[in-house]
C-alpha cells in the first residue's frame, strides 16, 4: 500500500503543488484544509480532500492524524495576507506547536515538514548569503510567527526524538501564486486589462533585491525531505532558495515583458503600513525586512540532494499562464 502523505493546508498556493509532488512520487495523497470535503477518510483515493478548522483543539488535530496514519506530515497551512496580527499567531505559531505535539504522540514513526519563510531570518546584509546558521531578527509579524512556530517544531523534535524538519523558503513564485503577494497582483493586473489596452501598474517602490524560487522546486524538496535519513534532517532547518538575490524591478518587468501588452507602471511610497505590520511597524520598517537578502542553500545540497531546477522566466510564464486560464480551468489544474 501506498505511503500516506497528510499535505495542512493543501489547497492554497503551495499545499496545491505539494500534493501534486507527493501524488507523482507515489503518495496517496490526503489535502487537508478549511475549504475541503467534510466526512470520513476514504481508503480507496490517490488523493482525499478533507474540511478540517486547523483552529480546532488538538485533540482533534490527534484525532485527524490517527485516522489518516500518514508516513508523513507536511505543514503548508497559515496566513501571510490580510490577516491581523492574532490571527498569525493563531495560525502559524499556536498550530504548528499544536501539531509538533499531536505527531509526536502517534503511536507510529511520522516525519513532520515545516514549511518555514526567509522572513523569519529579517534584514540580509547586502552582498553576503545567509545560512541556516545566522542569528534571526524578523522584522515584522509574520516572520516572528513563523520563526516561533520554527523554534516550537524544533523543540519538540529534540524533547521527544520527532523526525521533524524545517524547510524554511524564500519568495515562492510560479502558477496559482495569491493576488496578495507583488508578483501574483502584478500577473492579475495584466490579464484582467481589456485586450491591446495599456495596463495600468501602481506598485510601491521595487527597490529590494530577493531570493526567489518555484513553489515547484519548494514542493520537491519537501518530497526529498520526507525521504531523507531521520538522523540526517530531524531538528535541522534547511534553506530552500534559489540561492541568489533577484532585482525585483527586473522580474516585475519581466513579467510585463513575458505579458506582451503596454503597461503603465508607477512606484509610489504607500500611504498606510501593510496589514501584517504590528502597532508601531511602518511600511519602511516591513521592507527594510528583505531589502537584500540571499540565502545559502549548500545544506540542501548536501542533505536532500536538492537543488532548484525551475528557471525564473519558466516560474513567472506559467505564472502568467494560469491567470489567463477560464476560472473552470484554474479549478480542474
Amino acid at each position: 500500500m501506498s505511503p500516506t502523505a497528510l499535505v495542512l493546508g493543501g489547497t492554497g498556493f503551495m499545499g496545491g503543488h505539494l500534493c501534486a509532488a507527493f501524488r507523482a512520487a507515489g503518495h496517496r495523497v490526503v489535502c487537508v484544509s478549511r475549504g475541503g470535503a467534510s466526512g470520513r477518510l476514504p481508503s480507496d483515493l490517490a488523493t482525499v480532500h478533507l474540511r478540517r478548522d486547523l483552529a480546532a483543539p488538538e485533540h482533534d488535530l490527534a484525532a485527524l492524524l490517527a485516522e489518516a496514519a500518514p508516513a508523513v506530515v507536511v505543514n503548508a497551512a497559515g496566513v501571510v495576507w490580510q490577516a491581523d496580527e492574532e490571527r498569525m499567531w493563531s495560525l502559524n505559531t499556536r498550530f504548528a506547536e499544536r501539531l509538533a505535539r499531536a505527531a509526536a504522540a502517534l503511536p507510529h514513526p511520522v516525519r513532520l515538514v515545516q514549511l518555514g519563510s526567509s522572513h523569519e531570518y529579517g534584514p540580509g546584509e547586502l552582498g553576503t548569503s545567509t545560512s541556516e546558521e545566522a542569528r534571526c531578527a524578523p522584522a515584522s509579524v509574520y516572520g516572528r510567527t513563523k520563526l516561533a512556530a520554527t523554534e516550537s517544531v524544533l523543540d519538540t523534535a529534540r524533547n521527544t526524538g520527532l523526525a521533524a524538519v524545517v524547510l524554511r523558503v524564500a519568495n515562492a513564485t510560479g502558477p496559482g501564486m495569491p493576488s496578495g503577494s507583488l508578483l501574483g497582483t502584478v500577473a492579475e493586473r495584466l490579464a484582467a486589462a481589456p485586450g491591446g489596452e495599456q495596463a495600468e501598474l501602481e506598485l510601491a517602490p521595487l527597490r529590494a533585491r530577493r531570493d526567489f524560487v518555484d513553489a515547484r522546486d519548494v514542493a520537491a524538496a519537501a518530497v526529498l525531505a520526507a525521504a531523507a535519513p531521520a538522523d540526517e534532517i530531524r531538528g535541522r532547518v534547511i534553506n530552500i532558495a534559489r540561492g541568489e538575490a533577484m532585482s525585483v524591478r527586473q522580474l516585475v518587468e519581466r513579467l510585463i515583458s513575458l505579458a506582451d501588452r503596454p503597461v503603465r507602471l508607477t512606484e509610489r511610497e504607500p500611504l498606510v503600513a501593510p496589514v501584517h505590520a504590528r502597532s508601531g511597524e511602518d511600511s519602511r520598517a516591513l521592507r527594510a525586512d528583505l531589502e537584500w537578502q540571499q540565502l545559502d542553500i549548500s545544506r540542501a545540497r548536501r542533505l536532500l540532494g536538492w537543488q532548484p531546477a525551475v528557471d525564473l522566466d519558466t516560474s513567472l510564464a506559467d505564472l502568467l499562464a494560469a491567470v489567463r486560464l477560464p476560472e473552470q480551468e484554474r479549478t480542474r489544474t
